[in-house]
């Protein structure tokens, strides 16, 4: 077994808010990776203050993305602020931003900068729609790129209007693409000791979301429906009611709706020419789905469940928020940690969904830091500035 973290001794130097950049940070500094989030002195991340619910004073919100971190409070706008930046990126393995296009070239950094003092540093610019095409450069946000996306249009009943998640999904997945495309760059550095440019947009990631349904339309050419909780590939795969609550069913090749069919005593269903196979499944999938309620509705959705279990078809129940974090599954898969915090007590947060060498994350989790906490320890015992220079910058800063 592997000593230590995954990426010990990789320093990463985040300049990012709210979801989708915090979180690729977060899940680098669970991997070992040393972490400094620069923070608006002023205000910090915007999240800081999206509440309630508040933990003592510190948002439930910012909590949950921000752990393993140090933060430094820095108006990198200011002279004195940009000269500790540029330090910061030159001694710094990955840059990740989440800023409007075209800011950190206005500060000075931009390709030939890093070119001629940072040619190793990976560069991670996270970004609503990219630079390129009519709405490149615009900012993103998440509900309005799962829209423009097509997302909400295949989410929600069918007669229904169009849905959102109720996640911020676009945010979430351009946050793990964007510790993909980080860790194959780390890769690619060990081999040719160089940098990388990295770009990666909440719109791209959007419509990389649509997978099997963008498939679906770019070869069939018609257009996307929503239909509920069902699928539009496989048949039967729903929510349906039983005779006393619900269950989710999942029944994915014909092998097994054989086996559907025997456990809930309608073997019938296997020789009907509406239903033998898939493809017909689908074609009559609310003949065969009304049915299966009919045939539910003859006991309980635990009396089912257990049935269904036990034949081995993929069967659910619908939990709350509250029951999924409190299930027994969760907690033996340690997606639930506990940190104590210096102002809020002990919190709970996700854990990271990744073990490396049998370990889920650190060991020892650092808690999600106050705002400008570490200054002192990054700019004197990181960057090495004397007690001078940092009281000069402090009389700058607002």
């Amino acid at each position: 077994m592997t000593e230590g973290n995954a990426l010990d001794g990789v320093v990463v130097l985040d300049l990012t808010r709210v979801l989708a950049g915090p979180l690729c940070a977060q899940m680098l500094a669970d991997m070992g990776a040393e972490v400094i989030k620069v923070e608006h002195p002023g205000r910090g991340d915007d999240t800081r203050h999206w509440g309630p619910p508040f933990a003592d004073t510190e948002a439930a919100y910012f909590l949950g993305v921000n752990r393993n971190k140090k933060s430094l409070a820095l108006d990198f706008k200011s002279p004195s602020g940009l000269k500790v930046l540029k330090n910061l990126v030159k001694k710094s393995d990955i840059v990740i931003d989440n800023f409007k296009p075209g800011l950190l070239d206005k500060l000075g950094l931009t390709g030939r900068w890093f070119e001629q003092e940072a040619s190793s540093v990976i560069r991670c610019s996270i970004t609503g729609y990219g630079t390129v095409g009519p709405n490149g450069g615009m900012p993103g946000y998440d509900f309005l790129l799962q829209a423009e996306s097509g997302l909400m249009a295949i989410t929600g009943e069918s007669d229904g209007a169009p849905m959102k998640l109720g996640v911020a999904v676009v945010d979430i997945a351009t946050g793990m693409n964007a510790v993909i495309g980080i860790l194959a760059a780390l890769n690619k550095r060990y081999r040719t000791k160089t940098g990388s440019v990295i770009d990666v947009n909440l719109y791209n990631t959007g419509i990389f979301l649509l997978a099997n349904v963008a498939s679906n339309y770019l070869i069939s050419g018609a257009e996307a429906k929503r239909y509920g909780n069902g699928h539009p590939n496989i048949v039967p795969y729903n929510l349906f009611k039983c005779g006393e609550g619900s269950l989710v069913i999942s029944v994915g090749n014909d092998g097994q709706f054989k086996q559907f069919s025997e456990s809930v005593g309608h073997i019938e269903w296997i020789t009907d020419a509406r239903f033998a196979k898939n493809a017909n499944r689908v074609e009559n999938r609310h003949q065969i789905e009304q049915l299966i309620e009919e045939a539910l509705s003859s006991n309980s959705a635990d009396y089912w469940y257990n049935v269904l279990k036990d034949s081995g078809i993929p069967v659910a129940v619908v939990r709350t928020v509250s029951q999924s974090l409190s299930h027994p599954q969760t907690l033996e898969n340690g997606m639930v940690v506990e940190i104590q915090h210096s102002t809020a007590g002990l919190i709970k947060s996700l854990g990271l969904p990744i073990k490396i060498d049998n370990v889920r994350g650190r060991k020892n989790n650092m808690p999600p830091p106050l705002l400008g906490e570490h200054n002192n320890e990054i700019l004197k015992g990181f960057l090495g500035m004397t007690k001078a220079e940092i009281n000069e910058l402090n009389k700058r800063e607002p």
